[in-house]
């Protein structure tokens, strides 16, 4: 298998990044337009679309950066020691200039200026502990699909993000990067920046306890 260098796997999670943001604000955007005020299908159309190229993404930028487009994805392979701090906290720069690139583009591409702030407010018990809810199970995903199949990874992650659109209070943001780049957006997917501090809080603590429980539970028995 190709080994890539640092620069070629930062360019890549940055550009994987931009893509999945450019997907979910593009699509909010459009679902919002052509959905009449029904609210119900403008967040089909954003679900139906974020997953499906969370599908695309995922299959092409694996073999080069391991995909990861997430902070807190990367936090959990670095306390796993699978990749070096170093290269950790970049991948975490790519990520978040690539996740506000994305929704630059999408607010190009659909004529909305391209600097603004959000003022959708998302906040309460309910939605933080939704954020934990869902990036535990997006890295039981990750992680169960390492652990027996690999090549299934990019369908399974894509599919666990559409059913947790639906699932969660919050529509399951389950990435620090994407909710900072989504503070930046003052449309269907935005998030209020007063509300970035919580749900970042709850995503980091949602990955580090499902990294304990499946590193736990995926354990293979030593046999004599």
């Amino acid at each position: 298998m190709a080994t890539f260098d640092l620069p070629r796997r930062l360019f890549a999670e940055a550009l994987g990044t931009a893509f999945l943001l450019a997907a979910v604000v593009g699509s909010g955007i459009m679902g919002e337009r052509l959905a009449g005020g029904n609210v119900a299908l403008a967040l089909l159309g954003n679900t139906l679309a974020t997953g499906a190229a969370l599908v695309v993404l995922i299959t092409l930028f694996a073999p080069i950066s391991g995909a990861h487009f997430n902070p807190a994805v990367t936090l959990v392979a670095t306390l796993r020691r699978d990749m070096p701090w170093r290269s950790a906290l970049a991948y975490a720069l790519a990520q978040l200039l690539g996740a506000i690139l994305g929704v630059w583009c999408a607010h190009a591409m659909f004529g909305e200026p391209l600097l603004q702030i959000s003022t959708k407010l998302r906040t309460g018990p309910a939605q933080v502990f939704s954020e934990a809810v869902a990036t535990f199970g997006l890295v039981a995903t990750i992680l169960g699909s390492l652990r027996f199949r690999l090549d299934f990874a990019p369908i399974s992650i894509g599919l666990y993000i559409v059913a947790a659109y639906w699932f969660t209070a919050s529509t399951s943001f389950a990435n620090p990067a994407v909710t900072i780049a989504r503070s930046l957006s003052d449309t269907f997917a935005g998030i209020a920046p007063a509300s970035v501090p919580d749900f970042i809080f709850a995503q980091l603590a949602g990955a580090f306890v499902a990294m304990l429980t499946f590193g736990w539970l995926l354990k293979e028995e030593q046999t004599s």
